[in-house]
Order: structure tokens, then sequence, then C-alpha cells
């Protein structure tokens, strides 16, 4: 008996590794659909479809302009609320034609609103009687519509279910009870186990294989009325009865193998690193989400390109909403950008479904993305700035291509291509084969990663940024603001870089900062054996806009000197003020003469 007690941490250790060994290899075997599938469509549609953004001759409400919070923003009743449901025009209304659209899209799951914060359930629930088939008197069940037509078309189908907020139940979460005082621990639960709960399992068990429960609370459940052996409730209940079905992070609890399957960003937020846990963006073709007939901000189809790749070059996935009207019918804007996508996924989705990212950095290359496939090695470049003298540049990847093909359609075509260590120039021809997003294939016996190296810019020369520095994380990093650029506060520390030049030579220094001091502040900045010793003037204000009285720090840019590159290869090059005043530093600039 001693000796167990002895060896008991030892087995607890060892079965709680087993156990979560056991969470993580669910969690994979669950999402791996989802982390293949890469693009799928986000439907809203509700009683709000039939406001169109606007009650009583007045638009919208408040800053956000989403037309699925006209309830809300617009302080409307229940009951003239519910009576939208008599707009709906249901000889028009097909969910099959959702399907068909998604499927032509290229995509491989649709999410659609079950019940929205407006509380109004889109299936017959028997819980109440707030829901569109008994308001509209029409008995049709579109959730029920929606499961049939994804069963016979290959669609994976998830439900998005608004748990934290609902307006028609009197205890569930409404923001304005901010004001008007909180409802009770015990009232809430009064919601969450009469209404929240038995809604869950009847669509967990009427409509058949589930792929995802997506929920909508978009702040930790500490900051919120929920307990966590509430969230826990939810969760048993879809492993019980749904045991491959997901659930995203916006349920309240941690992105981890035993409670969420896949990590939700903010709307319209797309991904800034690489992540190893599977993860998505919801975003909009336009502003708002349910359909608004104000719209007017649709975004463009090579935003559309550039968000999805982007996401899967960074191991994440893409959910693209779409809002149809009360008749069923989808904008003509939203069908014509669906179209080009699925058209451009039909000749290039090798290189978006089943791949992941290159671990290089986010913003590494100014021409486009990098995607590389999960189960051999095999890189793809999307190009969406195609290069004008015909030279892509390549940074990052040390090993060389067994071959370079530019996919054109059914037949690739070889291309040329020359590298020095982790340097690769490929020869392009001078026409992109596709308007939007031109793709580079590369196939590769392994693939060995130079993650540090600075990239090659478009037309040659090195942009030395705190992004792409390797000693500047315990600086202060300062974004874009829409005046001033990117910078970083130094006040003395070094910065350096890892840099390959292409051959030998001559290369010219530039240096971008802001001297926000009144004397000159003397600057160290050294490439091998060589340095340049330089100063930044007091650089003051220039201005933004004119007869606007609207100035901004100035960031001069300015030739410091030149470096001696005796042959191609690996260098490091170093920044450092002489000064205990502060510098605001922009970039480097290194090009050869």
């Amino acid at each position: 008996m001693k000796n167990f007690l002895k060896k008991a941490p030892i087995v607890l250790m060892l079965l709680f590794l087993q156990l979560a060994t056991a969470n993580v290899n669910a969690q994979n075997n669950r999402s791996a659909w989802f982390e293949d599938a890469r693009f799928g469509m986000f439907i809203h549609w509700g009683l709000y479809s039939a406001a169109e953004g606007i009650w009583k001759g007045e638009n919208l409400r408040y800053a956000n302009n989403y037309a699925e919070w006209i309830r809300y923003r617009n302080r409307i009743s229940k009951e003239e609320y519910g009576a939208l449901a008599q707009r709906f025009v249901w000889d028009s209304i097909d969910p099959e034609q959702w399907v068909l659209l998604a499927k032509q899209a290229g995509m491989k799951y649709i999410i659609i609103t079950s019940k929205h914060h407006d509380g109004v359930a889109l299936w017959d629930t028997q819980v109440g009687n707030y829901s569109l088939p008994k308001l509209s008197g029409s008995g049709r069940d579109v959730i029920k519509e929606m499961a049939d037509a994804c069963r016979k078309h290959g669609m994976k189908l998830g439900f998005y279910y608004s748990h934290w907020i609902d307006w028609e139940h009197p205890y569930a979460w409404d923001h304005n009870q901010e004001l008007t005082g909180h409802v009770t621990d015990e009232q809430f639960n009064q919601y969450w186990q009469e209404k929240a709960l038995p809604q869950l399992r009847e669509l967990l068990t009427n409509y058949g294989d589930i792929a995802m429960m997506w929920f909508d609370m978009w702040i930790p459940y500490q900051h919120t009325i929920f307990k966590k052996e509430q969230l826990e409730q939810a969760v048993a209940l879809i492993r019980e009865l749904q045991p491959n079905c997901l659930i995203n992070s916006r349920l309240g609890l941690p992105t981890d193998a035993k409670y969420v399957d896949f990590e939700t960003l903010g709307d319209n937020q797309f991904g800034s690193s690489y992540k190893q846990h599977p993860w998505e963006t919801p975003g909009t073709i336009a502003h708002s989400w349910g359909y608004n007939g104000q719209e007017k901000e649709w975004k463009s189809t090579g935003q559309l390109f550039e968000s999805l790749i982007s996401n899967v070059a960074l191991n994440g996935g893409f959910t693209l909403n779409i809002g149809p009207r009360a008749d069923g019918t989808v904008p003509y804007e939203s069908i014509s950008r669906l179209h080009d996508l699925g058209a451009w996924l039909q000749q290039y989705g090798e290189s978006v479904y089943g791949n992941t990212g290159v671990r290089l950095g986010s913003i590494q290359h100014d021409w486009g993305k990098i995607t590389r496939t999960t189960d051999d090695n095999v890189v793809y470049l999307h190009v969406f700035n195609w290069p004008l003298d015909r030279l892509l540049r390549v940074t990052g990847i040390k090993s060389k291509p067994r071959k370079v093909e530019l996919l054109t359609g059914s037949t690739p075509r070889a291309l040329s291509f020359t590298q020095q260590g982790p340097l690769l120039h490929i020869q392009v021809p001078q026409q992109q084969p596709d308007p939007y997003v031109s793709v580079v294939r590369m196939t590769y016996d392994q693939i060995d990663l130079e993650p540090r190296i600075a990239a090659e810019s478009t037309f040659g020369g090195f942009a030395l940024t705190g992004t792409n520095a390797q000693e500047s994380k315990e600086l202060m990093h300062l974004r874009y603001d829409g005046k001033r650029p990117a910078h970083i506060h130094t006040k003395g520390e070094k910065i350096s870089w890892e840099v390959f030049v292409p051959e030998p030579g001559i290369y010219a220094v530039d240096l971008s900062a802001h001297n926000p001091t009144e004397a000159d502040i003397p600057v160290n900045i050294r490439f091998a054996e060589q340095q340049i010793q330089s100063a930044v003037d007091p650089s003051g204000k220039v201005v933004a806009e004119p007869n606007e009285d609207n100035y901004t720090d100035e960031f001069v840019d300015k030739r410091v000197g030149e470096f001696t590159a005796e042959k191609a290869g690996r260098y490091t090059l170093t920044f450092q003020t002489e000064s205990e005043d502060p510098l605001w530093f922009n970039r480097i600039w290194l090009e050869k003469k």
C-alpha cells in the first residue's frame, strides 16, 4: 500500500496525460474535415430579413448598421416585430437554391442562423410559439428543408444559435439591462434550462448529422452572466447527441480539446499570425449580415480572394456570409462574387482545400501569399500583384524545388528559376494567367525554411522594419493609424535583421524615421564589419490634408550611406541610436546600386 501511495502521483499524472491526449485526438478527428474545407457559407436569415434595414420609414439607428439588430436598435416591440413574418413570400423561398449557390462557390459547409439575437426560431420548435413557422402561419420548417438539401448535395450543415442574447425571453440577456438592471442568476438560469437547452436538444436530435454548433458570445464567460457549469451543460449535450459536431470558441469557453474545437475570430477580423489550432474568420460580402435594402458597402471580389487565401496561409478558414431577402432571393452583388470565387476554386482549388501555410512572416511577400499541402511537399504561390519585371522573388525556403509550374488550366507550364540560399527567383511570363489571383506550384523533395531572413521586395531591395526585425519585441510598436506610418519607439536599443543579398556589390542604405526632439539624434548602422554613422534631424510636422489644419508627424526618408557586399550570402544588419532621446523608427531600405 505504501509503494502504491508513493507511485500514486505518477499514476495520476500518466492518467491525466492519457486523458488529455485522448481529448486532443478526439478534437483532431472531429475537426479534420473543417481544416480540409477552409471555405464555407454563413446564412443570416430571419424576421429581420423582412424589415430590410428600415422601420416605419427610418433607417437602422446607431453606428453598427447590422440589419439583424433592427429590433433592438430601433426599439421595436415583440408583437410588431413578430408581424414581419407576414411579409415572407413563401412561394419563392427555396433553401435548396442557397445550397446550390454554396456548391457553385466552392464552399464545403453551410451555417444558418437557427435562432439569432431576436429569439425567433427558424424551425418548428416545441419550446414556445415564437418561431417563424408559427408567426407566419406557413408551417414551413426551413431548417428541415436546409438539412434535406445539404444531405442531397453532400454539403455539411451547421447551426448558428444565439445562446447568450435573446430579446424575446424576459430572462435572457439584453444589453439594455446595463441600464435597467441585470436579471438575476436564477432568472437567467430559468431561460437557460427552459428555452436554450431544450431548443439545442431539438436541433441536435431532429435534423440528422450536424457538422457544427456556432455560438455567438464574443467575450469570455467570466465577463457575462453565464456560469461555467451552464456552458458545460451545452458541451455535454452536444457531445452526447452529436459526438462529431464541432463547437466554436464563441461558446465562451477557452479554445481547447475539451470544450471547443475551433476558434472564431471577430467579425471580419482576419489572421495576423500562424495558429496551430483550427480557426476561422466569419466575414461579410457587404457590411450587414442580414439583408439591408440600403446596403452600399460591397467588398470587391479581389478582397474576398485575399481574405480567403490569407487565412489559409495562416492555417485558418473563411466563412463568408450571405443575407437573403424575405422571398429567399440573394442580392446579385453576392451571387456574382460567389460565382467568381467558385470558378477560380474549380481551377485552382488544389491550392486551398487541404492546405495550410508555411511558417514565414504573415506579410513576408508583397506580391501575395503562400499555402502548402498538409500531406506532401507542394507549395503554392498566390500572386495578387504580378511582377512587371517578370521576376517573382520568393524568400525564406532554402531547399531547392524539384519543379516550378505556372497553373494555367489543364496543362501546367514549367517555369525556369534560380536559387541562392533562401532567395528564389522565378521567371514568369509577361501576362498573368488569372485576373484575380495567379498560382505558381512548387514541388519539393523536402521543405526547409529560413524564417529569420528578411524578404526581398517585388523590385529587389529589402525593407527592414519592426515587423521583420529579430530583436524588437520589447520595444513599443505602433501600427499605421491613417496618418503616421507603422513605427517603433527606440531609445538606444539595438535592432537587428538577417539579410541574404543575392549578389556582390554596393548597397545603398536609406533610413526613414521621425525625430520628435529639438536636437539631432546620432545613429549607428552596421553591416558585416562596416558601419555608417549618421544623424536624424528634428523632423517636425507635415500637412496631411491641405486647408484643414490637419497635420501629422513627418517621417523623413534619408540616404545615410552605403555598404559593400564582397559576395552573395547572409549578413546581419544592426541599427542603434547613440542618444538617450527617443527616435521613432520606420524602416531601413537596403538596395543594390
